[in-house]
């Protein structure tokens, strides 16, 4: 091999290890820069609680609608028995914010009609491309890594992250929101995808 062949090779690796390194380090700020935003408007949110808005940037709700009526009726019954909700009306989730939580205030105060919410959330549900399981977890890992360095002191955390060990090893990536959380801030929204919010949802918000 000669010394051009050596040099490109090792450029080549250069570039693959700077590039590995930048996204780690994206990786982190990101994380950080999510869970910090949680933090200040959610204070009352665990473990628990962070790991549903990572999951939910990776897989929505966690499940495809195959019955829009029925999708539509549970919707309709969430926004007759909601009487408040203590969340923000749009919110992206996650480190790569793939995702939007959009409050059904915007429905039940008349700034998004029915059928556009509705529609927009079963498309971004029926449009995702489910990540392995092991994939996940992996990539679980290095969040809980990032969220453990922070010294947050978070309620009950050593329960919760072993919690969340054992669903994952059943293969059930779903997370819940803990008990505080909802007594606290209420929770009603439906997921959106970052797309779908910021090109059709905004408009409807923002009139």
């Amino acid at each position: 091999m000669n010394l051009n062949k050596i040099s490109i090779l090792t450029l080549l690796a250069t570039l693959v290890i700077v590039g590995c390194s930048n996204k780690q380090k994206d990786m982190k700020t990101t994380v950080r820069a999510s869970v910090e935003r949680q933090l200040r408007l959610y204070p009352a949110s665990t473990l628990k609680d962070l790991y549903k808005n990572f999951f939910q940037d990776r897989f929505g709700p966690g499940h495809i609608i195959n019955n829009t009526e029925a999708a539509a009726n549970y919707l309709n019954s969430e926004l007759s028995s909601m009487n408040e909700s203590n969340t923000e009306i749009a919110e992206p989730i996650g480190w790569e914010n793939n995702f939007y939580r959009v409050n059904l205030s915007v429905v039940k105060e008349g700034k998004v009609p029915f059928d556009i919410y509705l529609d927009a959330f079963v498309r971004s549900i029926n449009g995702i491309k489910p990540m392995p399981i092991e994939e996940w977890r992996e990539e679980w890992h290095k969040i809980e890594k990032i969220i453990s360095s922070m010294s947050l002191n978070l309620p009950n955390y050593d329960e919760d992250l072993t919690y969340i060990e054992e669903q994952l090893s059943k293969s059930n990536y779903v997370g819940h929101h803990s008990e505080a959380y909802k007594k606290t801030y209420s929770p009603h929204y439906r997921i959106v995808s970052r797309e779908i919010y910021e090109n059709e949802l905004l408009l409807y918000i923002n009139q």
